[in-house]
């Protein structure tokens, strides 16, 4: 297993969520927990075929489902219900209508606009992560905008979770573009 922990280590590095991998040659239909990742693999013969997907701490608590097949094939299924209710939600209200949506969405925006200019004010605290996507892909869909990115703060004004280990922003307050001018009340 010692390939293991230094795929996850390349995987930390490149900052990745998910990853599969094929010829692991491991014998067996297992779980193990990596170097901060979680391990699920499929072989039957040593040191022949094999298949593994790796999961970051941050998504393993969102996989429902192993599936091993065979030595060749197996897949993960992924909880999506938070962000499927929310379109649901969201789809529901007039166009016309002011939308303000404020919550954790445990997504990390950093402060580069990153391709989400129409969405993101340039201002935010700590490092993109994988869960910010399906964030700034929702607010782009339905012409929102995440207010607490447009305005310059002060670090402490920023963080909205702090640890021991750790600060982050996680939570944001979103309102549709034409909600824009009440978007003084967020700063």
């Amino acid at each position: 297993m010692g390939k293991s922990i230094e795929l996850a280590k390349i995987l930390q590095k490149g900052r990745a969520n998910i990853a599969c991998v094929q010829e692991t040659r491991w014998v067996g239909s297992k779980a193990r927990n990596v170097n901060g990742y979680k391990l699920w693999f499929s072989g039957v013969v040593k040191g022949k075929d094999g298949v593994g997907i790796l999961v970051d701490r941050e998504l393993r608590e969102s996989v429902v489902e192993v599936r091993r097949v065979n030595d060749r094939l197996m897949a993960i299924k992924v909880k999506r219900r938070f962000w499927e209710a929310l379109y649901e939600v969201v789809r529901g209200i007039l166009p016309k209508e002011k939308v303000f949506i404020g919550g954790d969405f445990n997504g990390h925006i950093g402060p580069s606009t990153g391709g989400y200019g129409e969405v993101h004010g340039g201002f935010d605290f700590g490092d993109r992560n994988g869960s910010s996507t399906s964030l700034l892909d929702f607010v782009r869909a339905f012409e929102l905008v995440i207010v607490n990115s447009m305005f310059p703060k002060r670090e402490e004004h920023l963080i909205t979770f702090r640890s021991m280990v750790a600060k982050t922003q996680i939570d944001y307050l979103l309102f549709r573009r034409v909600t824009e001018g009440c978007a003084r009340i967020a700063r």
